[in-house]
């Protein structure tokens, strides 16, 4: 076991180039902890009921201090950890990491896992926002053609979100916590079988340093600060990241002004309401996620100033669209978002269809590792 941990963490050879932004996946599986610790104690405490999950919650926030630290904790970690995984797909889309298909191909599925996982939780505290969102999302799978119906009455148990909704989402994302923590080590065995990717996008092992003690003195400084950042805005605005809906109770009767998911959910919502019809929204959302997906052998953006360009358009358009996630589902706002995803599809298309590396030994070297 200790010579399993030296060779993986501590003689592990690392490119001397890596810049800060390779701590994002460090940051990532510090927060995943927290996210446990804190989510295994909010789970021995939880009723799943759709009378009593409600007050349930509420209560961790005024019985004691420690309980409304814990749960503090798991509401800013999912936003800490998905501001990291943004920055590590970004990273990894800049530099071309994902022409390493084996760690990127398990780091795409476990970040739709972890997207999963996240709107599960969300669904648990059955306040207004969390019960709409819910069923503003599962009434899209039942638009899906022939099998849709199935599979909406599979997952929420009956013809609409109910209690039943409710104890089923409870067991599902205490379940996929396990799929998500095996994926997290897969993910870390490819990518020290193939080796990371590094800003001068050289590959192998040249002008190398171990990965201790140059590079957990400053992944640990990183997650220091972002530690600190963290219980900054837990102190000074706990409820930033949360809608006002989330103080009110979940009534079927009610339906909010403007619906609307979690922050890092917001790209995906203005896409899936800028087509008109519900599998048109699901499908141009799909879409994405499949372009986005899709491995190519592109050269990294940092030799060519027109694929920073188009890079930069990306990461604008994104920010738009969570932007306009947020806003009234009305003119412009509408029409702004449907322009604005066409865009980014039209962008993610050129930015993985050129700039190919040019056919040499090298690629079948890129496509072996």
């Amino acid at each position: 076991m200790s010579g399993l941990i030296r060779a993986n963490v501590l003689d592990l050879p690392v490119n001397v180039s890596l810049s800060y932004l390779w701590c994002s996946g460090f940051m990532i599986s510090g927060f995943l902890f927290l996210q446990v610790v804190s989510g295994v104690v909010l789970s021995l405490l939880y009723v799943s009921g759709s009378s009593v999950s409600f007050c349930c919650v509420m209560g961790f926030s005024s019985e004691s201090l420690f309980l409304w630290l814990v749960r503090y904790v798991h509401i800013w970690g999912v936003t800490f950890i998905f501001v990291y995984i943004f920055v590590h797909i970004g990273r990894a889309l800049y530099y071309s990491s994902y022409s390493k298909f084996g760690v990127w191909n398990v780091g795409f599925i476990l970040y739709l896992f972890m997207m999963v996982e996240a709107f599960l939780g969300y669904i648990l505290p059955w306040h207004q926002m969390s019960y709409w969102a819910a069923t503003v999302l599962t009434s899209v799978i039942d638009s899906v053609p022939f099998i849709g119906g199935r599979v909406y009455r599979f997952i929420v148990g009956g013809f609409s979100v109910s209690e039943a909704t409710l104890i089923r989402v409870f067991s599902a994302h205490i379940c996929l916590a396990f799929i998500v923590i095996g994926l997290s080590f897969v993910h870390l065995y490819y990518l020290h079988k193939g080796g990371s990717n590094n800003p001068l996008f050289v590959g192998g092992y040249s002008d190398v340093v171990l990965f201790h003690s140059f590079f957990t003195l400053k992944d640990g400084f990183m997650f220091m600060v972002s530690l600190n950042l963290c219980v900054c805005f837990m102190w000074l605005c706990p409820d930033l990241v949360m809608d006002t809906e989330s103080y009110i109770q979940a009534n079927p009767l009610v339906t909010p002004v403007s619906i609307k998911p979690e922050w890092y959910f917001l790209p995906f919502y203005a896409m899936l309401r800028s087509v008109e019809s519900k599998i048109g929204g699901l499908f141009l959302v799909l879409v994405f996620l499949f372009i986005l997906w899709l491995p190519s052998l592109n050269e990294a953006c940092c030799y060519y100033d027109s694929r920073q360009l188009v890079f930069w358009f990306i990461v604008s358009l994104f920010f738009l669209l969570g932007y306009l996630g947020s806003c009234h589902p009305e003119y412009p706002y509408i029409w702004v978002g449907k322009v604005s995803s066409f865009m980014l599809l039209v962008f993610l298309m050129v930015f993985k269809g050129l700039w190919v590396v040019p056919f040499s030994n090298e690629l079948f070297d890129l496509l072996y590792e």
